[in-house]
């Protein structure tokens, strides 16, 4: 098989700050401020000696930030995406932070999950260097996006080495039996509003900055819980197990007269097994089924931005490249 994508994109932010107060009032800290993008593009594919062309995108993301006082904070961010012919509309995440202490902050709602780096930090297109997403990454991948729950995070020194942390519980994920769609049983719906079962998932990312300029971040995390339906002798008791590490480095180095920017993945899913069925042509009764379910995703990238260049044509230039893999199990549908 053999596929190239090209993809040009146009990306639009803006954002506005408006201090609510008013001339009769107490000074305040209060502030809402109003931000986002969109963006747009045209695609152009070949598979197998077959090619398409289309544009793609038509797709608006506005996000609201409200802030009380230096403690307290409310996010959210919806999309407006035109796909198929209709207009689809998508909440991304919406909660609320609590500053507890300069080591610690507490938020509770739907939140971008830190599960490696990409998701949290690098997918938004506009701040993603390329068009797409790597493959298993993203609101489709093998690895959970986002997640309704409660976290703590923050970061504290040891020994001049800064260490980040976060732990957080959420809404697990649904495992797919396949009875609506028979190819894609074993897999995991992750963006779910209410539970399927009484175990919620439990995840974390630890990260260390080896260095006093924060250039370098080495990351592992974890994401555990049960994904079967409650009360489903089938599933009730089936669960999994996910595992990433992520790598950080931006350095702006005099020899070669620019900033590299090298970022990396890996992430590693692991499901219980279980009994699925599948209905053959012309067969009466489904057929039961059973395989690893195991699957693990990777992605490397590198950019370099000349931004010593005596031009400044030159200076906003910026050179990048992305090598991904994905392993899905090789008995599933």
């Amino acid at each position: 098989m053999r596929l190239i994508i090209l993809c040009a994109t146009t990306i639009l932010a803006f954002g506005a700050i408006i201090p609510l107060k008013a001339q009769n009032f107490k000074p305040s800290n209060t502030q809402f401020m109003v931000r986002g993008y969109g963006h747009s593009g045209y695609e152009y594919m070949e598979t197998e000696g077959e090619k398409e062309s289309t544009f793609v995108g038509s797709v608006f993301n506005p996000l609201f930030i409200f802030t009380h006082n230096d403690k307290l904070l409310f996010e959210a961010e919806l999309e407006f995406a035109f796909e198929g012919g209709e207009l689809e509309i998508g909440f991304e995440y919406g909660n609320v932070s609590y500053v507890l202490n300069d080591y610690a902050t507490i938020r509770m709602g739907k939140f971008l999950l830190p599960f490696g780096s990409f998701v949290e930090k690098l997918h938004p297109a506009w701040i993603n260097k390329l068009s797409n997403t790597p493959l298993g990454f993203g609101h489709d991948g093998i690895a959970p996006a986002s997640g309704i729950g409660g976290e703590l995070r923050g970061t504290f020194p040891i020994n001049g080495i800064k260490v980040g942390y976060s732990l957080y519980t959420t809404n697990g994920p649904t495992l797919k039996d396949g009875s609506i769609e028979p190819e894609e049983a074993g897999m995991l719906i992750f963006n779910n509003f209410e539970d399927n079962n009484n175990g919620k998932a439990i995840g974390g990312r630890f990260s260390i900055f080896p260095f006093t300029n924060s250039s370098l971040e080495l990351a592992g995390s974890f994401y555990s819980g049960k994904v079967g339906a409650r009360e489903d002798p089938l599933y009730e008791d089936v669960s999994a197990s996910l595992y990433a590490l992520d790598l950080n480095y931006v350095k702006l180095l005099s020899g070669i007269k620019g900033i590299v920017d090298i970022k990396g993945q890996y992430n590693y899913s692991k499901v219980d097994n279980a009994t699925y069925f599948e209905l053959e042509e012309g067969a009466t009764e489904p057929e039961a089924y059973t395989f690893e379910n195991n699957s693990n995703a990777f992605y490397t990238q590198l950019s370099y931005r000349p931004t010593m260049a005596s031009s400044e044509f030159i200076r906003n230039l910026e050179f990048v490249g992305r090598y991904s893999t994905l392993n899905t199990p090789e008995e599933a549908e």
